[in-house]
């Protein structure tokens, strides 16, 4: 199954990352959605397409967080609200 996802803007509230370092946090959102979605079945209602207009996250931000850990606990709570 091919599943083409759109990700049109992320709002990074409150946390600091250097804009030379962003490149690190999308690769790592990118890796492992990508490893999400293909490991599991997306629900049925997004099977023939959808559209999900927002989506709300949280990130649990310690103070050595890196830019792929915050990457990884986006894409895992991306992925947890789009297989509701």
């Amino acid at each position: 199954m091919n599943i083409n996802l759109q990700i049109e803007r992320i709002i990074l509230d409150d946390i600091d990352i250097p804009r030379s370092q962003l490149y690190r946090l999308q690769a790592a959102l990118e890796t492992e959605l990508s490893r999400l979605l293909n490991e599991n079945n997306l629900p049925s209602h997004l099977q023939n397409g959808g559209n999900i207009s927002s989506l709300p996250t949280t990130v649990n931000i310690t103070k050595d967080i890196t830019p792929e850990q915050i990457g990884v606990q986006i894409a895992q709570s991306v992925f947890r609200g789009i297989m509701k």
